[in-house]
């Protein structure tokens, strides 16, 4: 077959990371020796708790792969977040939990569900070849799950997220509670990073009906600490909105403990945020009380709005 890169999204997040760990290992037990793990940006530092836990590297990290290569995606399927040149590669399997944006002029292997993370699929799929889970792909699989679903506490959070936590749990031998608290308060320093950098954590560009927008979401167990950096993330906001043309940028600013978001919206259709939640911006922000989830209580309900 052949070499075939695993990868997931941009802007790499816990997910992404050891889904792609973790496909690699299944293609491999499947009998395609040649699958890699790969990655297309640098761990952030939730990530980089996880595999510092495990004692493991992260996987290669590409910024592209030849035309007509073999590779699999995980934890995306839209082009926008991926290699550049993912229409003159051959697609050999997606895994996800988003919605579709991906079309193809020949089938694949597509497994999505609406569950609250990639690896509970990918649990799934381990369960039903009868792949043996061992403790290191248990924590992979475990630590995404509390990462996605801010450890169950999320809307995305299914009952089928829940099982595989509890399970994935008993197998790595983890409370998964207080592991997934320290792993998930890992991943809210930000003394290390640069303005731009906190803004490109997790960014995903989204449009919002003919509403062209970037929502940024970082997580905090205090968002009062954020907040001291409201000048600079604004000044470099508007450089973003007038480099990409920008609508709207939204940056959420999750509460981990207390499970809402600050939200600092700017451009030209930021009244769409007072619209869809009721609220009122004021100093171009407001609380965004139990809003957690941005696939689920932002996509939706923004675009409705729009």
């Amino acid at each position: 077959m052949g070499k075939t890169y695993i990868f997931g999204h941009k802007n790499p997040d816990t997910d992404t990371i050891t889904s792609s760990l973790v496909m690699a290992n299944f293609e491999q037990k499947l009998g395609n020796t040649e699958a890699v793990a790969c990655r297309l940006g640098n761990p952030n530092k939730e990530t980089e708790y996880v595999l510092n836990y495990l004692g493991i590297e992260a996987p290669k990290l590409i910024e592209s792969v030849e035309d007509g290569a073999n590779v699999i995606l995980v934890d995306h399927n839209s082009p926008k977040e991926s290699i550049d040149n993912l229409e003159n590669v051959n697609i050999l399997k997606v895994v996800d939990h988003h919605k579709l944006a991906l079309e193809t002029s020949y089938p694949l292997f597509y497994r999505a569900e609406a569950v609250g993370c990639t690896e509970t699929v990918m649990y799934k799929l381990y369960r039903e070849n009868g792949i043996e889970i061992d403790k290191k792909i248990a924590t992979l699989m475990l630590s995404a799950i509390i990462s996605d679903t801010l450890l169950l506490k999320s809307p995305t959070c299914t009952n089928e997220d829940v099982k595989a936590v509890k399970e994935l749990a008993e197998i790595a031998g983890i409370n998964y509670e207080e592991y997934g608290l320290e792993m998930l308060k890992a991943g809210t320093d930000l003394s290390s990073f640069s303005i731009d950098e906190i803004l490109h954590l997790d960014a995903k560009a989204i449009d919002f009906k003919n509403v062209k927008a970037v929502v940024n979401q970082v997580n905090t167990a205090d968002i009062s600490d954020v907040m001291k950096m409201k000048v600079d993330l604004e000044a470099r906001m508007n450089e973003i909105i007038n480099e990409e043309g920008l609508d709207l940028f939204m940056l959420l600013i999750t509460d981990i403990i207390n499970s809402n978001s600050q939200v600092i919206a700017l451009g030209k259709s930021a009244s769409l945020v007072e619209k869809s939640y009721g609220v009122k911006l004021e100093d171009n922000t407001a609380l965004l009380k139990g809003v957690v989830s941005r696939k689920k209580q932002v996509v939706p309900i923004m675009t409705e709005n729009a």
